[in-house]
């Protein structure tokens, strides 16, 4: 158990944490919540021992182990995916050393009722029961599972890490820690990186996770489907229940209420009684008494109010312009980047007032098409947009284009125009700008508050269609809700990058996937693609890699009774060869168990524990064919799903 003693961080006579203590269990689900700047990454920073608190301690036990990943990082490898990952596991590579070690000094010693005996075999146990955890018998399947998982393919595990952005690195970070199995995971905004069928992925394994986890993300779907305690920290402490964030916000707001009315009444008191001394004190026979008062009221442990969020404002898109009912119509789009093709002969459009999410994996083309739509990015084929489209575009590196000299008031002043003058200062607190920090140039601000720069200011500019490639990455819950509730009032067309299901979840009315070159429209939101596509357990994300829907553009198309001759054909080929595959594998697991029960006979015979090489090799043995059999075991599992999808598609 993993315990907080009393901890305090602060920065002058302000504390960011004041005496905080709190026990995490050995397999908590926690969810840390709180406005930003309140102290969640220096919270995951002092428990990862990055950074000391002002008093207080942190308090871990012996053999544990922590893995965080911090929201931003920079990887310098020279590896491939694969090396680069199997680099972490440099404990595996220590145990296996160490109980070669006793296992050897066992052999050699016949005092099997000492002390010294006995030690020994209890750290050889421990170190047995660990390597179990960490899956080492079968590690090259768990990486591949992980890298898979976490939206890598097969392909990608030979090229080197420098050849990824920064954003698969950071899954490439991920990986390393999942594969490590620490005792408690540290993750802060790891949704920020993945793609919808990713972060399903990682909420499955978190769930399962033998150890503690410990969660700062501002997607309220993904909390709730992983976490079972809640640490929210406001006014310098922590308010901690368990239970997942909905159910604490609820009881967060419950507390609240009954708070603030425990606070109206003791004003009251307070009030009453400074009243009374303020107008007998200059009675000399009610002395005594006023006296009393004054004791009384300093005696009085006064209630404090939480701070208001006073992120949760109201606001609002200009009126967009007048247009017509087609705005944009794409007809046989492609892209390609030298010789990759992202995009292969697609045809879309986009009508007044729709409100379109662009929904897949990765490097599927959903940032490209919509800076394609945005009018920066070349393109073949054949794309009309209209003459009364206005057209307003979010996206990370637009950052880039704010004058460095301005401050934050002045970029967002120097836009506003008409009745949004008025407004700036609250535009700037919904997005998290408030007090001195609207007066900081935009040269000394951090990635994301730029980003939430760029959105605040696209909110003073009337458009018709608005283009947003994953606006919430580093807006906090309060304001993301602001904006969300700002998409839904807006009156215009909407096309938004995101795999923020929560944030997506009615506020469009059409949804596309970009998958394998092409792209498919369902008419309905995330939940209505979710609830179409099966992608709510990773059993049906990995079966769903079949290649047969390259051509397919509406969700009435995948019916089996559409399937024409060639496709059947295609589909017993495939059949007949998964099948052949798994008979092969079959036969193989069969020759490695015969051969595992022969070495295991050998292990009952008292006569091979005098012979300490030979029981070395055959201990090395019998370890090499576990793992083979548990590979062996992975790869008949992924056959016979295939065997099973191929065969009810006949």
């Amino acid at each position: 158990m993993l315990t907080l003693n009393n901890l305090s961080v602060n920065f002058g006579s302000r504390y960011l944490f004041d005496e905080i203590s709190i026990m995490i269990a050995d397999r908590d689900k926690i969810g840390l919540i709180g406005r930003n700047g309140t102290g969640k990454t220096t919270l995951l920073k002092i428990i990862s021992g990055l950074e000391e608190p002002s008093e207080g301690a942190v308090i871990i036990p012996n053999d544990y182990t922590i893995g965080y990943l911090p929201q931003e990082l920079n990887i310098n490898s020279e590896l491939t995916i694969l090396e680069e990952t199997q680099s972490s596991l440099k404990e595996i590579q220590f145990i296996e050393t160490e109980i070669n070690k006793l296992t050897e000094e066992l052999s050699k010693r016949e005092d099997y009722e000492s002390k010294d005996y006995f030690k020994i075999v209890e750290n050889l146990t421990h170190f047995t029961e660990r390597l179990k955890i960490l899956g080492a018998e079968s590690i090259l399947g768990e990486i591949e599972k992980v890298l898979l998982g976490l939206g890598f393919e097969r392909t990608d595990f030979e090229r080197f890490v420098s050849e990824f952005s920064g954003g698969w690195q950071m899954r490439i970070e991920l990986a390393k820690i999942l594969l490590r199995k620490p005792n408690c995971i540290l993750l802060d905004e790891p949704t920020n990186h993945l793609d919808i069928e990713s972060v399903q992925w990682l909420e499955n394994f978190l769930k399962n996770y033998y150890g503690a986890v410990i969660i700062v993300s501002h997607d309220k779907r993904f909390l709730d489907n992983i976490t079972n305690r809640t640490f929210e920290i406001a006014n310098s402490k922590i308010y901690d229940m368990n239970c997942s964030y909905s159910e604490f916000m609820i009881k967060r707001t419950e507390h609240r209420e009954t708070l603030l009315n425990a606070y109206k009444n003791q004003q009251k008191e307070i009030e009453a009684t400074e009243r009374f001394i303020e107008r007998f004190r200059s009675k000399a026979t009610l002395a005594s008494r006023v006296q009393s008062r004054v004791k009384q009221l300093e005696k009085i442990e006064r209630i404090e109010l939480e701070e208001v969020d006073n992120s949760s404002i109201n606001l609002k898109f200009p009126e967009p312009p007048r247009s017509s009912r087609l705005l944009v119509e794409i007809n046989s789009l492609s892209k390609n980047y030298g010789e990759l093709n992202v995009l292969n002969n697609i045809n879309f459009a986009i009508e007044r007032g729709e409100k379109i999410a662009f929904v897949g994996k990765n490097g599927e083309g959903k940032s490209t098409l919509s800076r394609i739509i945005a009018g920066i990015e070349p393109y073949s084929g054949e794309m009309r947009i209209s003459d009364t489209a206005v057209i307003g575009y979010f996206a990370q590196h637009q950052t880039m284009l704010f004058n460095p000299d301005f401050t934050v008031f002045d970029t967002i002043d120097s836009e506003a125009v008409g009745e949004a003058r008025p407004y700036v200062r609250s535009i700037l607190g919904a997005f998290m700008f408030s007090g001195d920090s609207v007066f900081k140039k935009v040269t000394v601000l951090s990635g994301g508050e730029k980003s939430r720069l760029s959105l605040a200011r696209l909110m003073l500019r009337p458009a018709n269609l608005l283009i947003l490639d994953e606006p919430t990455n580093h807006l906090d819950m309060s304001a993301k809700d602001v904006l969300k509730q700002a998409l839904i009032n807006y009156q215009g067309s909407l096309v938004i990058v995101s795999h923020d299901r929560e944030f997506l979840e009615g506020l469009t009315n059409k949804t596309v996937e970009f998958k394998d070159r092409k792209i498919r429209e369902f008419l309905g939101d995330i939940n209505y693609y979710l609830e179409k596509t099966n992608l709510e357990h990773l059993s049906e994300l990995e079966i769903k890699k079949s290649n047969y829907s390259d051509n397919l553009k509406t969700e009435n198309s995948v019916s089996q009774s559409q399937l024409n001759r060639e496709n059947r054909k295609n589909i017993q080929r495939e059949l007949n060869k998964a099948q052949k595959e798994l008979n092969k594998i079959e036969s193989e697991l069969e020759l490695l168990e015969n051969e595992k029960s022969v070495i295991d006979t050998k292990f009952s015979d008292p006569e091979i524990y005098t012979d300490s090489i030979k029981l070395t090799q055959y201990q090395i043995r019998f370890k090499e064919l576990n793992s083979e059999i548990e590979n062996k075991f992975i790869e008949w599992e992924r056959l016979s799903e295939i065997v099973e999808k191929l065969s009810a598609e006949l």
